[in-house]
């Protein structure tokens, strides 16, 4: 642990608690660093996802209902 991480506390669930000591057991890490490597990683997708997001503003929306319309015109529903 750095100098610079910063305390918390975070209550889990008793399963849960479970499962995290038994893969930081497993994997010979401690519950902070499995947990930051989890958060990270949930981070890093939903910057992935923004920009995802930011890539594909300008792009054509198409209603629920006129996807409908569509497959149903093209024989596929």
């Amino acid at each position: 642990m750095s100098e610079m991480s910063k305390r918390s506390t975070v209550y889990f669930e008793p399963d849960v608690h479970r499962a995290l000591k038994l893969k930081a057991a497993n994997a010979d890490q401690s519950i902070s660093e499995v947990v930051n490597d989890a958060v990270r990683l949930a981070l890093r997708e939903d910057a992935e996802d923004l920009s995802a997001f930011d890539e594909r503003v300008a792009e054509p929306t198409l209603s629920y209902e006129a996807l409908l319309k569509d497959l149903g015109a093209h024989g596929k529903l």
